[in-house]
C-alpha cells in the first residue's frame, strides 16, 4: 500500500478559509461554554472571523488542478462563489445582531453554527470528488436542522426543525445512492474520473438513473420543486434571523454544486441532465409564481419567491453554456442582495406586543416609516424583474442564455411566470403606501437599517456594478468551458 503524502504548503493555503472557519469555531466554542454572558461577544467575534475568512480568499491564488488526491479544487469558479456565500453568511450575522429575538441574540451557539454550516458550504463549493460533496453537504446539513429548530419554547420552530430534518435525510439518502450508482457503472469517485469514463460512448441506463437521484438530491437542497415541501413551513416556524440565513447563503452553495455537478463529470451527457433541469426549472416557476398569491404570512411569501427564483435560476443552467453559468452566478448574486434587504425589513416588522408577520401589518408604512417603505419597495420591483433595477438584468441574463440555447419554450414560460409573481410583490406595495396605516412599528435597528441601505442602493444603481460583476462571472463561468 502506497503511503499517504502529507499535504503541500500550497493544498493548505487553498484551504485556509476553511480551517480558520474550524479552528475559530472551536475556539468561539470554548469561549462561550466558559465565560459568562459570552452569546454578545460570540457573535461579534463570529462576524469577524467570517470576514478574515472572506478576505483570504481574495489573497490565495486560485488554479485549475484538484488537490488532496482530487477531491477539492479552488479555481476562480470556486472563489467567486465561496466569496458570495461568505458575504451572505456575515450579512445574516448581522442581521441577527440587530434583532431581539431572544432565542438567538442569547444563546452563544447559533453563531457557531452558522459558522460551522458555511464551513461545509464551502467544503461543497470545492468539492470535485463524490465523497467531498457528500461531507460538505452534511455538515451543512446537520447545522441546519439544529439552527431550524434553535427555539426550543417554540412548537413550531421544533416543527420546522423535524420535517428539515427528516426530508433532509431522505435527500442525502437519494444524493449518496445515486453516487454508488455513479461509483459502480464508472468505478470512479473523483470528478475527472467520471467525466473521463463518460467521454465517446453511450452511458448506461444505471448511470443515468445515478445521475438523477444525484439531481434530486440536489433539488431538495435549492429547493426545486417537486423536492420543495420543506420550504413554506420551514421559512415560516424557524426563527426570522434563520430564515434569513437559510434565504442566503445555502442557497448560493447548493446551486454552486449543482453548477459544478453538471458542468464538469458529467458534462459529456448534458442533454440528459437538461431533461431533468427544464423540468425542474419550469415547475418551480409555476408553483413559485401561483402559490404565493393567497399568502398573507410574509415569511411564507418570502418562500414561495424563493422557490420561483430558483426556477429562474435553473433556466440559466439548463442552457448549458457559458453564459448560461455567467447568468446563473450574477443571478444569485442580484437575489442575495435583494432578500437580505428584504428580511431586514421583515425583522423590523415589530411593535411592543412583538414581532409581526401579516402582509396587512405593512399598510401605510409610506407614512410611518418612509424610508423603509421606499426601499422595501425597491426591492419589491426588484424581485418582480421590473427595469432598471437588478431584477431585471438578472433575469435578462438567465433568459438571454435560454434563447441562445434555443430553449424558446423554457424562456417564454419564464417571462409568464415572471408576470404573474409580479402581482404579489406589487400587492406588498400597494399595501404600503395606499391603504390606511395600521400602528407604526419600532424604530428599526442600525444594523437592519444598515443592510437594507446597502441592498436598496445595490438593486437601485446596480448599472454601476453590471460591469465588474460581469467581468468576474465571465472568468469563473469560463472554468468549465
Amino acid at each position: 500500500m502506497n503511503p499517504i503524502a502529507a499535504p503541500t504548503g500550497d493544498e493548505l493555503l487553498s484551504i485556509l478559509p476553511e480551517l480558520l472557519l474550524a479552528g475559530g469555531a472551536l475556539v468561539l466554542l470554548l469561549v462561550g461554554v466558559f465565560a459568562r454572558n459570552s452569546a454578545r461577544a460570540v457573535m461579534v467575534l463570529s462576524m469577524l472571523l467570517v470576514a478574515v475568512a472572506a478576505g483570504a480568499l481574495f489573497l490565495i491564488p486560485v488554479g485549475d488542478e484538484p488537490m488532496f488526491y482530487g477531491a477539492v479544487i479552488l479555481d476562480p469558479f470556486a472563489r467567486f462563489m465561496k466569496i458570495a456565500t461568505l458575504i451572505g453568511s456575515l450579512f445574516a450575522l448581522v442581521l441577527s445582531s440587530g434583532s431581539r429575538r431572544k432565542e438567538v441574540t442569547d444563546r452563544f451557539e447559533y453563531p457557531i453554527l452558522v459558522i460551522l454550516a458555511t464551513l461545509g458550504m464551502m467544503v461543497m463549493i470545492s468539492s470535485h470528488d463524490i465523497i467531498a460533496l457528500y461531507v460538505g453537504l452534511e455538515l451543512q446539513s446537520l447545522s441546519l436542522y439544529v439552527l431550524a429548530a434553535v427555539n426550543r419554547d417554540s412548537v413550531r420552530s421544533t416543527e420546522a426543525g423535524i420535517k428539515y430534518f427528516v426530508l433532509g435525510a431522505l435527500s442525502s439518502g437519494l444524493l449518496l445512492y445515486g453516487g454508488s450508482l455513479v461509483y459502480g457503472f464508472t468505478g470512479q469517485t473523483s470528478f475527472d474520473g467520471i467525466a473521463a469514463a463518460l467521454v465517446g460512448g453511450e452511458p448506461e441506463i444505471g448511470l443515468i438513473f445515478g445521475l438523477v437521484f444525484i439531481l434530486a438530491g440536489l433539488a431538495f437542497k435549492v429547493a426545486a420543486v417537486p423536492f420543495h415541501m420543506w420550504t413554506p413551513d420551514v421559512y415560516q416556524g424557524a426563527p426570522t434571523p434563520v430564515t434569513a440565513f437559510f434565504a442566503a447563503a445555502p442557497k448560493l452553495a447548493a446551486m454552486a454544486l449543482l453548477i459544478r455537478v453538471v458542468s464538469e463529470p458529467f458534462a459529456a451527457v448534458t442533454d440528459q441532465w437538461q431533461q431533468v433541469l427544464v423540468f425542474l426549472a419550469i415547475a418551480s416557476m409555476v408553483l413559485g409564481a401561483f402559490a404565493a398569491i393567497g399568502q398573507n404570512n410574509i415569511k411564507r411569501l418570502m418562500a414561495y419567491s424563493a422557490i420561483g427564483h430558483v426556477g429562474y435560476a435553473l433556466v440559466g443552467l439548463s442552457a448549458g453554456t457559458e453564459e448560461g453559468v455567467r447568468g446563473v452566478m450574477i443571478y444569485l448574486v442580484v437575489y442575495l442582495a435583494m432578500t437580505l434587504g428584504t428580511f431586514a425589513c421583515i425583522l423590523s416588522m415589530r411593535r411592543a406586543e412583538g414581532p409581526v408577520e401579516t402582509i396587512s401589518d405593512l399598510a401605510g408604512l409610506s407614512r410611518t416609516n418612509p424610508m423603509m417603505a421606499f426601499f422595501l419597495a425597491a426591492l419589491m420591483f426588484s424581485l418582480a424583474g421590473i427595469p432598471p433595477l437588478a431584477g431585471f438584468f438578472a433575469k435578462f441574463y438567465v433568459f438571454s442564455a435560454a434563447v441562445e440555447a434555443g430553449l424558446y419554450v423554457l424562456a417564454v414560460i419564464g417571462v409568464v411566470a415572471s408576470v404573474v409573481g409580479a402581482f404579489y410583490y406589487l400587492r406588498i406595495v400597494k399595501i404600503m403606501y395606499f391603504d390606511e396605516p395600521v400602528a407604526a412599528f419600532e424604530p428599526m435597528g442600525g444594523q437592519l437599517r444598515g443592510v437594507l441601505i446597502l441592498s436598496g442602493l445595490f438593486t437601485l444603481a446596480f448599472i454601476v456594478f453590471a460591469g465588474p460583476l460581469n467581468e468576474l462571472a465571465s472568468t469563473a463561468a469560463g472554468t468549465f468551458f
